[in-house]
């Protein structure tokens, strides 16, 4: 564009300048921007006479456009991404281990922000807020100020009327500047806060998890000048004699073997230095891959029992498994009493044309992909039990007929005791092994069951295990004749027995003809009571946890059985269509029981809700072929583990209507403990008792 240039003179006003008296102080502001005028030659006169001394001179670099070039007309658009951002923004991913172009990018641009709590003095809030406190308006400080300063003469001789307020407002801040008046901090009263009571944008935080905790000992001993002399000496003592080996044994090549022996010692030595931590370690990224099923079994209930009065439902939780036994199947189950989340499993085979190996193998809930302990067996295992007091015992009985005891704190694989047939083991398999209360002599022992018709007790005696025969189980009436004509008793076949839970002495043995006999260890020559009880083999018979006269018992006839152990026929039989595995008692409940058929099922019962069918019925295995062989309930939580033929163990979580406990009435105050379990068996033995009740 041409650019205006003036080239001719201003014509001044002295005349006016002339006439010009002295102006207040007020007005000497316009006055100086007159003058100012008047150097820059910008007078505005009257007319138009400023006007004609000016010329438009033309750029060199100009460009020539054609009238239709400048009638064109350019369409800019604006966005809201900024330009001078930039698109190729590269950051390294640690994740993907490359760099990794950004796809969004900051279009923010910022020009000017202002933050505080200051308000501006010219401002409605500032006015509002001088007007509630009483303090005097700011145009009354500018105009007392202006009154006090003396007048001084005008610059330039300039029209006092031509003076502007404004001016006089500018020139009365620098005034009250001058004078070193501070004004009072005003500050919002509306949207105001401290800074000592805001908090933090984004405070700590802590987050833990819980873990083993680290081992501890009390430690106190008093050190003197003697004792720290025995210690010296001793050292001194120990350098000698090692002194004189290294004198005594002369080098050899033949050493090499031993230094290689040495060298994978010390490296075991620190492999088992990260043992415990690696097994917490992977416990903790167990427990972050099967972290919703340990929710589940730590949170869930089913909400839908409260809509089913008399049925319930198992939910599947962990499933245990090891690959190296695979082909054997789970032969007895059995909790820890001490460590309620830790187990032991017996793997071995009920198919006696395909016997061979066994394995001993100890879970916990904590993993669920590996085993705790592992203990390879040369013949299968077929029970098992552990000692309630003392939980690194394990008594272990053997297809073999052979007993054996483990130990978890040695690191040895093999038992600390075993029976032989010098040790008088048995000559069958043996199918159950019960601890008992330690003899007159402090000595632990057990009993086992066996298919020789022998119940022995076993007692760990220094380094061997001393056999007693408590009772030999014979066939009623059935004779056969031994050498010299002389009738010798057929003896029974022992498939399972339970000791009673007060009584020590009364115990119960179920055989292989299906009968259960009542036995006391102070009778070895006869039996107290003989119940007629199943048309198969006693697979399983047991007392209940609360009432000392009831037991339960199981057998392949499909039926499951609960008795009077002072009434010979049965109080109640179940028919579950299949041959029955394994049944157990709860341990929270006097009515409630659990039985594993070969079909796959869990039967769960609560005979305080319904005497006559089951109140879970739920198979709980993959695949149709797969039998169940054994159950058992956890101790303090609401869980059952379930095995099978096939090696894998399930657990499974019980809902609420399967774990039911009596509710108190209100002005009817139920007893406490194991009491009210007693009396809920009671009142249904009241009722079986009844001419009615036994009718129907």
């Amino acid at each position: 564009m041409p650019v205006a240039h003036k080239t001719g003179t201003v014509k001044s006003k002295q005349g006016s300048n002339a006439q010009s008296q002295k102006a207040p102080a007020a007005k000497t502001v316009k006055a100086a921007s007159k003058k100012k005028d008047e150097e820059d030659g910008t007078e505005t006169g009257e007319g138009d006479e400023w006007m004609q001394g000016k010329t438009l001179i033309k750029p060199l670099d100009q460009l020539d456009l054609t009238e239709a070039e400048l009638k064109e007309e350019f369409t800019r658009i604006l966005t809201a991404n900024n330009p001078h951002a930039p698109q190729n923004i590269v950051r390294y991913s640690f994740k993907e281990r490359s760099y990794k172009p950004i796809s969004s990018v900051d279009q923010l641009a910022v020009h000017f922000v202002l933050e505080g709590n200051l308000l501006h003095q010219d401002s409605d809030e500032a006015r509002r807020q001088r007007a509630k406190q009483g303090l005097p308006e700011e145009k009354d400080t500018v105009e007392t100020a202006v009154a006090e300063k003396p007048e001084t003469p005008a610059a330039g001789g300039e029209d006092a009327g031509d003076v502007e307020e404004g001016g006089g407002e500018e020139r009365a801040d620098s005034v009250e500047s001058k004078a070193g008046k501070k004004e009072q901090k005003i500050t919002n009263q509306f949207n105001f806060s401290e800074r000592a009571s805001q908090t933090l944008n984004n405070p700590l935080r802590e987050r833990g998890c819980q873990t083993e905790p680290p081992p501890r000992a009390n430690f106190s001993a008093t050190a003197n000048q003697w004792e720290i002399y025995d210690v010296y000496l001793e050292v001194l003592q120990k350098q000698e004699k090692n002194k004189e080996k290294a004198k005594a044994v002369p080098k050899k090549d033949d050493d090499k073997g031993k230094k290689k022996m040495m060298l994978v010692e010390t490296q075991s030595d620190d492999i088992t230095k990260v043992a415990k931590v690696a097994k917490i370690i992977e416990r903790m990224v167990n427990q972050n891959t099967f972290d919703d099923i340990a929710q589940d079994f730590k949170y869930f209930e089913d909400a839908s029992d409260e809509y089913r009065e008399q049925e319930g439902t198992l939910l599947p939780l962990w499933k245990f498994q090891y690959d190296k036994a695979k082909r054997l199947s789970v032969t007895a189950l059995c909790w820890n009493e001490s460590y309620k989340d830790l187990f032991a499993v017996g793997l071995g085979s009920y198919d006696f044309t395909k016997q061979g190996r066994g394995m001993l193998v100890f879970y916990s809930l904590k993993n669920s992909t590996f085993p705790e302990y592992i203990y390879p067996t040369t013949s299968g295992i077929l029970c098992l039990d552990i000692h309630k007091h003392l939980p690194y015992l394990v008594a272990v009985g053997f297809y073999d007929g052979c007993v054996a005891v483990y130990n978890l704190k040695e690191e040895t694989l093999q038992p600390i005791y075993k029976s032989t047939a010098k040790s008088g083991k048995h000559t069958d398999p043996v199918w159950q092994v019960k601890w008992q209360k330690d003899d007159m002599d402090n000595n632990h022992n057990f009993f086992s069951v066996s298919s020789d018709g022998r119940v022995v007790s076993w007692t760990l005696v220094k380094n061997e295990l001393v056999f007693t025969d408590i009772i030999k189980l014979s066939l009623e009436g059935a004779v056969s004749e031994g050498p010299e004509g002389v009738q010798l008793p057929i003896m029974a076949c022992g498939t399972s027995f339970d000791f009673h839970k007060q009584i020590d002495y009364l115990f119960l043995v179920g055989t292989e003809e299906g009968k259960i006999h009542k036995c006391s260890k102070a009778y070895s020559s006869q039996f107290l009571e003989t119940y007629n009880a199943h048309n198969m083999a006693v697979d399983a018979v047991k007392w209940n946890h609360f009432h000392t006269k009831v037991f339960i018992s199981c057998s392949s006839d499909w039926t499951v059985k609960i008795w009077d152990h002072t009434i010979k026929t049965p109080m109640f039989t179940f028919d579950l269509n299949a041959s029955v595995g394994d049944v157990a008692w709860s341990p929270y409940s006097s009515t409630v029981f659990a039985a594993v058929t070969t079909d796959g099922k869990v039967h769960t019962f609560d005979l305080s809700i319904n005497k006559y069918e089951a109140i879970c019925q739920q198979p709980v295995v993959a695949k149709k072929k797969t039998k169940l062989t054994h159950i058992e309930f956890n101790p303090v939580y609401p869980i059952i583990i379930v095995g099978d033929d096939r090696g894998y163990v399930t657990s499974l979580k019980l809902s609420p209507n399967l774990r039911k406990k009596p509710k108190e009435k209100k002005g009817q105050e139920l007893p406490k403990g194991p009491e009210v379990e007693i009396a809920k068996m009671e009142k249904l033995l009241s009722l079986l008792r009844e001419p009615e009740n036994s009718n129907a």
